[in-house]
């Protein structure tokens, strides 16, 4: 199977993002600009920045699609046009679009450029599909709530020149395909337009009409109930049947997550699609894909509707909060064998004599511990107390096969 057959797509929410994206593995990244996107709580990118990021992007044979799939009112097509034309001069590969008005825009703008269908519009079957592909759309991304057998359906029935992108990893909405009402009802603030407060989160409890003041809970749990709150989605370990269905695009949801959230998902499903393009029909699921995915913050995992109708065990009924068992402690700048230390641009606390764990690219892992560290005035200290400081780290262990862009992680405090 030819590598190409297959495109992890991730998310990139600012520039580091998404060169950490390309880096550990990803074929295409997506984001959204300064406008008519869905995370307006993202740092979402000037046009100066897509510039910057399609040309990392294509100098390294990648793609970038950008979103334009907000839910628009009369007023959000004011300078839709001229940004239109500033994301095409920029050089993107691919619009992602989900309103019918936004799509005639950009075929009246910038005609020819590539047209992705969103999620937004909770695309169920292979009809709709081919509607959309009559009006000029190469790629949909189907809706969340599909079987792999749907999907599969679709695939049969749509033309041949026709992607399916579809989500095997990140968070899930409770909402039909992310369209939801609850945020803008409770808060005043519309999901629809990139702003939601995620109240699907929030901590509920049940009142019957005649006993007011009296609440119960809806799952019985001494915490509290957050009955919408679905586990994350992850499916890396059916890569055979998600290929097999025809889907085109493993789309990893997380914008708004950190560096090390996309460079680990993705790490971890290059090392898996890897190992299934080398040989489809001998592929084997290896558990350290998924103990990977577990060292970055999530909320348990589910399958979704992918194989069987969700239950209750699909829902995190506990808490609403993360898991998070690893720290993501420094980005490696650079290596100085000269004194055998890393130069380490530190994100969380660290000290003299943790044990840490060191992934890169390619699946590269190490294990150490670190014998010493200096501050950036060259003075030994013990601890790493701030943020984007830059550290020099010396470990017990020999510095070749690790350099740029390698992460350090230790164990959560």
């Amino acid at each position: 199977m030819d590598r190409e057959q297959i495109e992890i797509l991730a998310p990139a929410g600012d520039l580091e993002k998404l060169k950490l994206a390309i880096i550990y593995g990803a074929d295409a990244v997506y984001l959204g600009g300064d406008r008519f996107g869905l995370r307006a709580a993202a740092k979402n990118f000037s046009i100066k920045q897509i510039k910057e990021g399609v040309e990392f992007a294509h100098s390294r044979g990648k793609k970038l699609y950008v979103t334009v799939n907000m839910i628009p009112h009369n007023e959000d097509f004011d300078g839709l046009e001229d940004y239109l034309r500033d994301l095409q001069q920029a050089g993107v590969d691919a619009l992602i679009a989900s309103d019918p008005g936004v799509i005639m825009k950009i075929k009246e703008a910038v005609p020819g450029m590539e047209i992705h269908l969103s999620t937004q519009a909770n695309n169920t079957n292979y009809m709709s599909a081919r509607f959309w592909h009559a009006q000029g759309i190469k790629r949909v991304v189907v809706a969340r709530e599909l079987s792999v057998g749907e999907i599969g359906e679709i695939r049969a029935n749509i033309p041949p020149d026709m992607e399916i992108e579809a989500f095997v990893h990140g968070a899930m909405c409770i909402s039909y395909s992310g369209r939801c009402l609850i945020s803008n009802y409770m808060t005043g603030k519309d999901a629809n337009k990139g702003e939601c407060k995620h109240p699907c989160r929030w901590k509920y409890a049940l009142m019957e009409e005649t006993r007011p003041g009296e609440y119960y809970p809806i799952y019985e749990d001494e915490r509290g109930t957050f009955f919408f709150n679905s586990k994350d989605l992850c499916l890396i370990e059916h890569i055979p049947e998600l290929v097999e269905a025809g889907i085109k695009s493993f789309k990893i949801e997380g914008r708004m997550k950190s560096a090390y959230y996309v460079a680990t998902i993705v790490r971890a499903y290059r090392m898996a699609i890897d190992e299934y393009i080398k040989d489809p029909k001998g592929w084997q699921f290896k558990s350290e894909w998924l103990e990977e995915l577990e060292k970055v913050s999530h909320r348990g995992f589910t399958k979704g509707f992918y194989f069987n109708k969700p239950g209750h065990e699909e829902h995190h009924y506990g808490s609403s909060s993360y898991v998070r068992n690893y720290d993501f402690i420094g980005l490696v700048q650079s290596r100085d064998d000269e004194n055998g230390e890393l130069v380490v641009q530190q994100r969380n606390r660290f000290f003299s004599g943790d044990e840490v764990e060191i992934i890169g690219p390619g699946g590269a892992l190490f294990y150490a511990k670190i014998a010493g560290m200096r501050d950036e005035a060259g003075s030994d200290i013990e601890v790493a107390p701030r943020p984007k400081e830059i550290i020099r780290v010396k470990l017990d262990i020999g510095l070749e096969g690790i350099g740029e862009n390698f992460i350090l992680r230790k164990k959560a405090e």
